[in-house]
C-alpha cells in the first residue's frame, strides 16, 4: 500500500505531504481545484503520466513484490523518487531506473481505471487479457502461443514474396526487358575495378608529356659537361665517384622517361578522355565501379528468377499451405484456452455487476478469419443485447465490472487502484451501486478516487478536500464535521442547506 506522498513545486501546487490508510481514500473540492492535476502527480511518481513537479516521492509498505535486480523481498519498503531538473530522474531505494522499466515495475502493483477511455471492450485488447490468464493458468500456453506467433510471422513474410512473384508475374516482361537493358549499358562498357584509376593516371603524365620532354631536352646539357667534371675533380686529387654515381642515375631516370615515351606515343588522348567519361558515368550512378559491378549482377540474378518465377512460386505456395495448416491448428487450441479463461472472467464480472444492479453479461467469442491475434473475435452482451443499445449508465457500469475483474488478474493481492472521475455524471442508484463495489473491493485493495458524488465519498476510508486560492491549490484530510460540511457542498452547491447537512449526516451514519 502507499503510506506516504510528498511532491513539490507541481503546477499549481506549492507543496503536498499526505500520509494514508488502506481501503479507499477519496479526493473532493469545486471544479478547477486541482483534483486531476493531484491524480496525475500521483501517477508520475510511478511512471504512469508525466512529471511536472520538481521533486516527488511515494512510500510503500507491505508489497508482495520481490525483484532481484532491486534487491527487493515480499514486505520490503519501497521509495520511489523523481528529480526533475534539466531532465526527469527516477529513482527506486535509491537506485536509478529508467521511465520504462519504472513503468513496468509500477503495472505488478498500479491500475490506472478511466472511464473515459473506452478501448476496454476492444477485441484485441480483450484477447491480450484473456492471453495474460491463459499465460497464468496453463503451462503449456506459453509454448503454444509463441510458437503461433513465430510461425504467423514466417507465413506472412512468406505471402509477402508470394505476393511479390504474383505482382511480378504481371508485368514479368517489363522487368526482363529492363534487367537486360541495365545489364547489357554496364557490359558495353565493361569496367574493370582499378581501370578508372589508372586511366586518370595516364590522363596526368599524357597532359605533362610535351612540358616534360623540353624540361629533360634542357637538363640533358649538363651531360655534356660531365667529362670535364670528372677531370677536374681528378687533378683536385678529389674522388669523383659521387658525381660518376649521380650522373648515372639522372641519366637512367631520363631514358627510363623516354622508353616510357615510346608507350604512350600509340596512346590516342581522345580515346583516353571518352573512357573515362563512361566510366565517370558509372561512379556518378552508383558510387564506383565495384558497386556497378555488383548491381550488374544482382541484376542477372533477377533475370535468372524471372526465368524460374513459375517454380518458385510453386514452392512457395506449398510452403504456406502446409505452415498455415499448423497454425490454424495452434489457433484452433489457443481458441480452446481463451474459453476456458473467459468464463472466469464473466464469472468474476457478474459477481461485480451484482453490486451495480445488472446481471446477465455474456462474453462471446466468436471465429473470424485468422490474423495475427487468432480466429478469435471478443463481443460482449448485456440482458442478451449488445452494447450498442444499452444506456450510458448500464455502459460504465458494466465498464467498472469489467476493469474491475481485471485489476485481480492484473496486479499483485493488496495492490492499488487510481480511478479517475468514476462516478461522474451518474444517477444517484447507479452512484450507490459503485460506491458499494468500491467498498467491497477496499477491503482486498488500496483505492485512490477523485469523486464527484456523495454516496462515493461517504464510504470513503479517508476524505480528503482539494481547494484552489488565488491561484495555490491545497489539500488536507477532513475530520467528521467537515465531511459532513464538504458532502452537504457536493449535494447542494455552493450554498449548503439544512437538507443538504441532514442528508450527508445520513450517509456518513449508514457507512
Amino acid at each position: 500500500m502507499i503510506n506516504r506522498i510528498y511532491i513539490k513545486d507541481c503546477l499549481s501546487f506549492k507543496e503536498i505531504d499526505l500520509e494514508f490508510n488502506t481501503g479507499l481514500n477519496v479526493f473532493t473540492g469545486p471544479s478547477g481545484a486541482g483534483k486531476s492535476i493531484l491524480m496525475q502527480a500521483i501517477l508520475s511518481l510511478f511512471a504512469l503520466s508525466d512529471v511536472k513537479a520538481s521533486l516527488g516521492e511515494v512510500l510503500i509498505s507491505d508489497s508482495k513484490i520481490s525483484d532481484e535486480l532491486y534487491d527487493l523481498q515480499s514486505n520490503d519498503d519501497i521509495v520511489i523518487k523523481t528529480i526533475k531538473k534539466e531532465k526527469v530522474r527516477f529513482f527506486i531505494n535509491n537506485q536509478t531506473i529508467s521511465k520504462k522499466n519504472l513503468n513496468t515495475f509500477s503495472s505488478k502493483l498500479i491500475k490506472h481505471l478511466n472511464l473515459r477511455d473506452t478501448s476496454d471492450f476492444e477485441s484485441v485488447k480483450l484477447l491480450n487479457f484473456l492471453d495474460k490468464v491463459c499465460y497464468k493458468d496453463y503451462k503449456d500456453f506459453s509454448s503454444k502461443k509463441e510458437k503461433f506467433d513465430l510461425l504467423f510471422k514466417e507465413a506472412s513474410k512468406l505471402q509477402k514474396d508470394l505476393n511479390k512473384i504474383i505482382e511480378d508475374e504481371l508485368k514479368i516482361e517489363d522487368l526482363k526487358e529492363f534487367s537486360k537493358f541495365e545489364i547489357e549499358k554496364i557490359e558495353a562498357i565493361n569496367p574493370s575495378i582499378d581501370e578508372y584509376e589508372e586511366l586518370n593516371l595516364l590522363k596526368r603524365k599524357l597532359s605533362k608529356k610535351e612540358k616534360i620532354e623540353d624540361a629533360i631536352k634542357s637538363a640533358s646539357e649538363i651531360l655534356n659537361f660531365r667529362q670535364s667534371v670528372s677531370n677536374s675533380l681528378e687533378l683536385l686529387e678529389e674522388d669523383s665517384s659521387f658525381f660518376d654515381e649521380t650522373m648515372n642515375e639522372l641519366n637512367n631516370i631520363f631514358e627510363k622517361f623516354n622508353d616510357s615515351l615510346y608507350e604512350l606515343e600509340d596512346i590516342d588522348i581522345e580515346t583516353v578522355l571518352t573512357r573515362i567519361e563512361k566510366l565517370s558515368s558509372l561512379q556518378k550512378r552508383f558510387g564506383s565501379i565495384a558497386e556497378a559491378l555488383e548491381y550488374k549482377e544482382e541484376k542477372k540474378k533477377e533475370l535468372d528468377s524471372y526465368e524460374n518465377i513459375t517454380f518458385e512460386k510453386s514452392i512457395l505456395e506449398k510452403k504456406i499451405s502446409i505452415i498455415t495448416l499448423e497454425i490454424n491448428d495452434l489457433a484452433e487450441e489457443i481458441s480452446t484456452y481463451r474459453k476456458k479463461s473467459l468464463v472466469v472472467l464473466e464469472e468474476k464480472i457478474n459477481k461485480y455487476l451484482k453490486f451495480l444492479y445488472l446481471s446477465n453479461a455474456k462474453i462471446n467469442l466468436k471465429n473470424k478469419k485468422l490474423d495475427s491475434h487468432g480466429i478469435d473475435e471478443v463481443s460482449f452482451e448485456l440482458n442478451g443485447v449488445s452494447l450498442n443499445t444499452i444506456s450510458s449508465g448500464e455502459y460504465n457500469r458494466l465498464r467498472l465490472a469489467l476493469l474491475t475483474s481485471m485489476s485481480e488478474f492484473d496486479i499483485i493481492d493488496n495492490g492499488v487502484l487510481f480511478l479517475d472521475e468514476i462516478d461522474a455524471n451518474l444517477s444517484g442508484k447507479e452512484s450507490d451501486a459503485i460506491a458499494n463495489v468500491l467498498s467491497t473491493l477496499s477491503k482486498s485493495y488500496q483505492i485512490f478516487a477523485i469523486s464527484h458524488q456523495p454516496q462515493l465519498t461517504s464510504v470513503s476510508s479517508q476524505h480528503f478536500l482539494v481547494d484552489k486560492n488565488d491561484g495555490i491549490s491545497t489539500i488536507k484530510l477532513l475530520k467528521k464535521e467537515e465531511r459532513i460540511n464538504e458532502i452537504a457542498r457536493m449535494i447542494s452547491g455552493e450554498k449548503i442547506t439544512t437538507d443538504a447537512i441532514k442528508f450527508a449526516k445520513n450517509l456518513l451514519i449508514k457507512k
